[in-house]
């Protein structure tokens, strides 16, 4: 067999030609060592730049005591543990920090939670027995914010020299305090209209007609306290107590009703 050396040749130089061709295709498409490419989309779970963080003042309203606000900022820090919340009690303001999303919930939490509070009208009814027969009463309403302490006093004033001391060697100064005489109610509600929770001091004191055995100047103050926590129904009156008069054929009975005011 004879071969045609040129077109061998020929041959031979294309093969080489197409050979580089290929060697340079490879080496320009494969990535060079340490080279590293970037996705279009990042992987899931990869670290994102942090959100972008915004500062909002909120003014509460109906939160006028520093429990009322130290709650509101507790729920608030319990529901959003990355931002920053701030109280401002002398202006009753919460000074949030925070994403933008997180600032939507803060400010949703805030209008459920500073809203009005509901008032009760409390009405003390004490009653008189003498000889187990009804002998009169008597009423007293006072209201009563929930949460809130309220006091009701109804009396008088009455001075009592608790000692005194010589200033110079010709002048005295006397000490003078006063005691509060009459009725005083002290009360408390707590819950919500589903169970009420009342804790309420009444407390009657009055001069008594014999005088003291250290100094006939000094008053003999008669008093009687009844210091009660009760479970309350809106609309309907519980007994609180009753007690005997000392030195009487008297009894008086303390009940209260809780009315919601609309």
């Amino acid at each position: 067999m004879t071969f045609d050396r040129k077109r061998v040749s020929g041959l031979v130089s294309i093969a080489a030609v197409l050979t580089v061709a290929a060697v340079l295709a490879f080496a320009f498409l494969t990535p060079r060592a340490g080279a590293q490419s970037i996705p279009d989309n990042p992987r899931p779970g990869a670290a994102q730049p942090p959100a972008p963080e915004v500062i909002q003042t909120f003014f509460l309203k109906h939160a006028p005591e520093q429990f009322d606000l130290n709650d509101i900022q507790t729920d608030l820090r319990n529901f959003l543990p990355r931002a920053k919340i701030y109280g401002i009690a002398s202006q009753t303001a919460i000074t949030i920090k925070a994403t933008p999303e997180d600032m939507d919930t803060a400010q949703k939490l805030i209008a459920e939670l500073d809203r009005p509070k509901p008032a009760y009208r409390l009405t003390y009814t004490i009653t008189d027995f003498d000889n187990g027969k009804r002998a009169g009463s008597r009423s007293y309403t006072i209201l009563a914010v929930l949460g809130q302490r309220s006091i009701f006093k109804l009396g008088s004033r009455v001075p009592i020299v608790t000692g005194s001391y010589d200033t110079q060697a010709q002048k005295s100064e006397t000490q003078v305090q006063y005691v509060d005489l009459g009725l005083n109610i002290d009360a408390t509600v707590v819950g919500s209209s589903d169970g009420l929770t009342l804790r309420t001091k009444v407390e009657q004191s009055s001069l008594a007609d014999e005088k003291a055995a250290v100094a006939a100047s000094d008053p003999v103050i008669r008093q009687t306290v009844l210091q009660q926590t009760a479970e309350l129904t809106a609309g309907r009156p519980a007994t609180l107590g009753s007690f005997d008069v000392p030195g009487t054929t008297q009894r008086q009975e303390v009940e209260v009703k809780a009315e919601l005011v609309q």
